[in-house]
């Protein structure tokens, strides 16, 4: 079960493999909201919370925040990939991973709220 979203739905944020989980963390998707809110535009977002199968598949790290449901992956480009970054750093979230290359429609920000020895943390792909 997902839990309570202003912004975000059920199917946004489930596990696309079709498993039908949604396992967010509450105050990972408080934080999200509000940033949501700040940015004043609609995010889409390409991933969400991930059960451990599908991460695998997809090459993620068996840790990943995205297993946890304490990130997601926004599409976004160009001049409001620079406003999200911002926002998501004012945020203080502990991840920002960030793709801006090649096609518009393919590049996102993951954004995630790990804590641990490496964080915070920003990388690009």
């Amino acid at each position: 079960m997902a839990s309570s979203s202003k912004y975000f739905s059920f199917d946004e944020l489930k596990c696309k493999c079709g498993c039908e989980r949604a396992e967010m963390d509450d105050n990972f998707m408080t934080r999200l909201d509000a940033m949501r809110w700040k940015y004043n535009h609609p995010i889409t977002l390409n991933s969400a919370y991930r059960c451990p199968e599908h991460n695998k598949n997809e090459g993620g790290v068996d840790d990943s925040p995205h297993v946890r449901g304490l990130s997601v992956d926004a599409r976004v480009s160009g001049k409001d990939a620079h406003r999200l970054l911002k926002i998501a750093l004012d945020f203080d979230f502990q991840g920002i991973g960030v793709s801006q290359k090649g096609e518009h429609g393919k590049r996102f920000i993951h954004i995630d709220d790990s804590q641990g020895a490496t964080r915070p943390w920003v990388w690009s792909y």
